[in-house]
């Protein structure tokens, strides 16, 4: 066992004296090393300069410094006449010029400078006390004696102080015993009976037993509180058999209640199978209600009168993307944090029993903007006040209100459209009539001509070449081309008003398309500047797509303003190192036969492309458009070939336009069919 253990297994007496005796030795120890450190110090730093000066002065004496400079046979023996003094250690001698005549040496032999001149550098490395004195001589240069003191204390000293050191060690294990039995006395055998006592307690369980109370310290406490605790567990022993008493009277009545408890229980247990019967229908009930709260397509929470989460839906777990378990119990704030600003309306809601609507916010779903309206329902009844909050995707309703309004404007478009074509028909049937009839009195052929021009003294021949030298005739052939496009455009005006008489026809769309591109071409260059047919023109044609019912005039009218747009976007690119590009492509796509225009050009705003197909909308200079070619266009499509027009476009990278018409059952293939009737 290591000592450290057993010190720490030694009863307390021993570990008290043992701590004593440690105590005294180390006491002891000190104090002598104490004074020895002491004597040194005293001896070499007063008692040794002391005796050195005093061997000094009496070396000193005239007489006898003069008489040891002759010669140094005197020398030495001046020298060992100091012999008997105990504190020198070394002297040596040196005569007027500095050389060394005698020396004396005591123990081990020191080195000593030869010279006198050599002392000053030997006392730097010499740490004894040394003193140099200066012997007078008459008539000649005055000697030196060096003196160094012994560093050694004497003899009797260390012999003194151990005599001491001993009786001092006596008399403190004389006291250690003393105070040892003292210790035994007032600690060891307190313990050792308060210890026989507590075992005689656990032996024969006997607690009217008490320990003497003896000193007024800390022993004396420990057998007072030691009395205390026999004393309490006396009166718990005591309580104890008083309740075993009582228990065996407590268990006899137990007994006699168990039968009754019986019966008790076999009644419980009816009611507990009535009442889990009427639990699983109120649980089948509540699942019931909850599957229809979370089928509802509005998202429905409840809250508490803090505002805190009481019910969730499904649809309020899309929509706001937290689950149920995370928003139940939670503020609305955080629960559903785009319902944050609505806080008064919700607080007013439970306050005032009023119904808050908002009838439309707009919020990011999906990186798109959705519209929702809110409302607000007061929460009254037995489990407390709150709110009910509904809220209702309105996205698609407004898109249909908005297609509603694009519907009613393309009809006002129609109806100013052959208001426009009345009025314009009049001055130009007058314009192609009397282009009509100038050719007419032009022309040599006619009899009334010539005898009008000879009336006048001309001849006709003579002004038709003049004419012919002008180039009039071209000009009218200009002026009855321009009647002619007036006048199919006025027709293509009053067709949108009279939808009773147009006649659906197959149209071949690759045709129409190549037809549409030759007028463009032809149509283009000097209204915009811009060299369509220096454009690449890339077609891509489903091979699959047969003819689709259409007017041909109408679709053709529409293929040319999507044209036009495409070819007015890539002139307003800039300078570009990518050349223009036009992408024609038709597409199967059951039910519906697609045509795209893509361009390269400079693209649309999010704003632009919003209304795009809103009447007299333009971003072109004043002069330069009406913003009714789109608009017309979407008429066309939705309305008199019942398809639809939707429009794609990135700012900076180009614009789609798509058309799609509707086909009918027999273009369409039997599995195409069948996927349809499914």
């Amino acid at each position: 066992m290591p000592l450290r253990q057993r010190l720490e297994n030694l009863p307390v007496g021993q570990k008290l004296l043992a701590a004593l005796l440690v105590l005294l030795t180390t006491v002891l120890l000190v104090a002598n090393l104490t004074f020895i450190s002491a004597a040194y110090w005293i001896s070499q730093e007063s008692m040794a300069p002391q005796a050195l000066q005093a061997i000094g002065r009496l070396v000193s004496n005239p007489a006898l410094a003069t008489e040891a400079l002759d010669s140094p046979v005197k020398a030495q023996t001046l020298l060992n006449e100091l012999t008997s003094y105990s504190p020198l250690r070394a002297a040596a001698l040196y005569d007027g010029e500095g050389n060394r005549l005698a020396q004396l040496q005591h123990g081990d032999r020191l080195h000593l400078p030869d010279n006198y001149r050599h002392i000053e550098a030997w006392r730097i490395t010499e740490f004894r006390n040394n003193q140099v004195i200066t012997l007078p001589s008459p008539g000649k240069p005055s000697g030196h004696l060096l003196l160094v003191a012994t560093s050694e204390l004497p003899v009797a000293f260390y012999t003194g102080t151990l005599t001491a050191s001993l009786g001092i060690l006596i008399f403190s294990v004389l006291l250690w015993m003393v105070i040892a039995r003292q210790i035994k006395r007032l600690i060891t055998r307190p313990i050792h009976e308060l210890e026989e006592l507590s075992r005689q307690v656990t032996r024969e369980e006997n607690y009217a037993l008490r320990a003497s109370r003896g000193n007024h310290d800390e022993i004396g406490s420990l057998a007072e509180a030691f009395n205390t605790m026999l004393s309490r567990i006396e009166a718990r022993e005591q309580q104890l058999k008083r309740a075993r008493d009582d228990s065996q009277a407590a268990y006899d009545q137990a007994q006699a209640l168990a039968e009754e408890t019986r019966h008790t229980n076999r009644k419980l247990e009816l009611e507990v199978q009535v009442r889990s019967k009427i639990e699983k229908k109120l649980t089948g009930f509540q699942n019931y209600l909850n599957s229809i709260i979370d089928s509802m397509p509005s998202a429905l929470i409840a809250l508490d009168e803090q505002l805190y989460v009481t019910q969730w839906n499904q649809e309020a777990s899309a929509l706001s993307g937290t689950r149920l378990n995370e928003a139940l119990n939670q503020p609305i704030f955080l629960a559903f944090e785009p319902l944050k600003p609505y806080l008064p309306q919700l607080k007013a809601t439970v306050e005032q029993h009023t119904v808050e609507r908002i009838e439309r916010v707009t919020w990011i779903k999906d990186d798109e903007p959705k519209h929702y309206a809110l409302t607000f329902y007061p929460l009254m009844g037995g489990a407390g006040r709150g709110v009910v909050i509904r809220i209702d995707d309105i996205t698609q309703r407004l898109s249909l209100e908005e297609m509603m309004v694009q519907s009613e404007k393309m009809l006002s478009v129609g109806g100013l459209a052959a208001g426009m074509a009345h009025e314009i028909n009049n001055p130009l049937g007058a314009i192609l009539h009397n282009v009509q009839n100038i050719r007419r009195r032009l022309s040599a052929e006619l009899p009334k001509n010539l005898e009008h021009a000879k009336q006048v003294g001309v001849e006709l021949d003579t002004v038709n070449r003049y004419l012919q030298s002008r180039e009039v005739p071209q000009l009218l052939d200009g002026i009855q081309q321009a009647g002619a496009r007036a006048a199919k455009i006025v027709t293509h005006m009053l067709s949108f008003s009279r939808l009773s008489n147009r006649q659906m026809a197959p149209c071949d769309l690759p045709a129409l398309i190549d037809q549409a591109v030759d007028i463009a071409g032809n149509d283009f260059d000097l209204t915009i500047g811009f060299d369509f047919k220096g454009q690449a023109i890339i077609r891509q044609f489903d091979p699959l797509l047969g003819p689709v019912p259409g007017t041909a005039n109408e679709l053709e009218q529409v293929l040319l303003n999507l044209l036009k747009n495409a070819a007015q976007a890539i002139h307003l690119r800039g300078e570009d190192s990518e050349p223009g590009r036009i992408i024609l492509r038709t597409r199967l796509n059951p039910p519906w036969a697609e045509i795209q225009v893509e361009d390269n050009g400079i693209g649309m705003s999010k704003n632009v492309r919003k209304r795009t197909f809103e009447p007299f909308f333009t971003t072109k200079e004043i002069g330069q458009g009406t913003g009714l070619g789109l608009s017309v266009s979407y008429f066309i499509i939705t309305n008199n070939h019942k398809g639809q027009m939707e429009v794609h476009s990135t700012q900076g990278q180009g614009t789609c336009f798509t058309l799609r018409l509707p086909l009918t059952g027999s273009q369409l293939a039997p599995h195409e069919l069948t996927q349809l009737e499914r």
